[in-house]
């Protein structure tokens, strides 16, 4: 029925991509910690991939740091701390005009 007006285009029932069933987790427990949570979910096998791979993104800074992440400050002390380790503080010179007593 192309080209008559009012009876071409729009919707037609059944096309179109399937509906996704709603992802549900079991909150039979109570979390009262939003990393305890995420780690709950990441680790449970009965979810979806892709909310346990969320879940360990969303995890990750937590966990682990970035590696440039962190200020000028920060650096340049860590930095300094660095070549302070290779120096050792030196024992005080003992005297040798008193043979190695205190004067």
């Amino acid at each position: 029925m192309t080209g008559k007006p009012g009876r071409s285009g729009g919707a037609r029932p059944g096309a179109g991509r399937p509906k996704k069933q709603p992802v549900t987790l079991p909150l039979a427990v109570h979390y009262d910690d939003p990393l305890v949570f995420l780690k709950a979910v990441m680790n449970d096998p009965g979810t979806e991939a892709k909310m346990r791979v969320d879940a360990a993104k969303a995890l990750m800074p937590f966990v682990h740091v970035k590696k440039g992440e962190g200020g000028k400050k920060e650096q340049k002390q860590a930095d300094a701390e660095k070549v302070a380790s290779k120096f050792s503080q030196a024992a005080a010179p003992r005297l040798a005009a008193a043979g190695g007593k205190k004067v």
